[in-house]
């Protein structure tokens, strides 16, 4: 077997240089879609942009910090990081939290506002990579392999349905699916699993007005284009436009205040508008080198919980970009889950970093050569 790299000089370069060109055609893209907004509402067309530029700063720091920090103060983490987002979380739902478009999501720190859930994920990961490594002669049974990482999931997620962010707790529920898959425990009581999780999801949709709403859209968006289905109708009207080449970066018309929010959530339908097949198209070949090279070093990590907290970690970035991409291109109902890299953000942005710090770490003591 060949040795495991341990120095600064064997971080995966590619990984690094694809999440750069991400960051990168993000903050191009916050440029190209936010000025309008920005200028009517902040008078000041850059100020989305310069905001972006200076969490891209502090991500940056971030990631710095994550990818040197020693693998042995890094596997201390789990519990104080789960029980930091605990409270975070719950705060939110505090007078000390703060409400916007009727979802109470973030603490506000008067210049900016933090969003935990962003932060919460990358806590259950390693709580969850902790757990199945250090109890692989458990995961198989139900009482000590199922419930304690079904417990701690499941609290959270409830805490973010009553903010309330469906989108964020299908994507805690999905991540927990896969870490157990990978780390062992049976396909029957994952199936199992699947099938509640699923029910309990068609109730929480049905019994939700503003919910069912989402989904009647989603199913058929042009039957109340005004109302309902007005977000997806315009992100399908952006993308379409856009034709092979895209109608020119800063040329967007669904920008103008047709496309809600265009520099947040939406943001992949102004890339389709501007750049066109070609730049979406570009996108997706960076984003699936990252992607495989962050699947890449969780696959080559010699320790199990190492393994275990890429693989999470990429998984992260995964389903945020497969959902995103899927909600804007009518796949899927309304979310709410930024495109990692892309979405305005300070959150999204300095927890994206983080990940990419993280999965910098373990690709120095990734097995065998480049």
């Amino acid at each position: 077997m060949a040795p495991l790299k341990k120095n600064a000089m064997n971080l995966d370069w590619v990984l690094l240089a694809s999440a750069v060109c991400l960051v990168a055609f993000g903050l191009t893209m916050v440029l190209s879609a936010s000025g309008i907004m920005a200028e009517k509402f902040h008078a000041d067309k850059y100020y989305f942009f310069k905001r972006q530029l200076m969490f891209a700063g502090i991500g940056g720091i971030g990631m710095l910090v994550a990818a040197s920090i020693p693998r042995k103060l890094l596997n201390q983490l789990q519990y104080p990081a789960l029980g930091l987002a605990f409270v975070l979380t719950v705060i939110t739902l505090t007078p000390l939290g703060t409400t916007i478009n009727g979802s109470s999501r973030w603490i506000s720190f008067g210049i900016f506002a933090v969003q935990p859930m962003e932060f919460a994920r990358i806590a259950l990961v390693l709580y969850l990579a902790y757990f199945f490594s250090a109890k692989q002669e458990l995961v198989k049974t139900f009482s000590k392999g199922v419930i304690p990482p079904f417990a701690v999931t499941g609290l959270l997620c409830l805490l973010l349905l009553k903010q309330p962010d469906f989108g964020g707790a299908a994507v805690m529920a999905i991540l927990l699916f896969f870490m157990c898959l990978v780390g062992g425990t049976r396909l029957i009581y994952l199936a199992a699993s699947a099938m509640l999780a699923g029910g309990a999801g068609w109730l929480l949709i049905m019994r939700s007005g503003y919910r069912s709403r989402r989904l009647l859209a989603f199913l058929d968006p042009f039957k109340d284009a005004q109302d309902s289905g007005y977000q997806l109708v315009q992100s399908l009207f952006a993308m379409g436009s856009g034709g092979i080449t895209g109608q020119g970066l800063g040329a967007s018309k669904q920008k103008l205040f047709f496309l809600p929010e265009p520099h947040n959530d939406f943001i992949m339908a102004v890339v389709g508008e501007e750049l066109g097949f070609v730049g979406v198209s570009l996108f997706f070949i960076i984003m699936g080198v990252f992607l495989w090279r962050a699947f890449r070093v969780a696959y080559r990590q010699e320790d199990l919980r190492d393994r275990l907290t890429a693989f999470g970690l990429a998984l992260i970035l995964m389903l945020s970009a497969v959902f995103n991409l899927a909600v804007v291109m009518g796949a899927a109902p309304p979310k709410g889950v930024a495109m990692p890299f892309m979405s305005y953000g300070g959150s999204s942005l300095v927890a994206t970093f983080l990940c990419v710090g993280l999965l910098l770490n373990f690709s120095r003591t990734s097995e065998g050569t480049a």
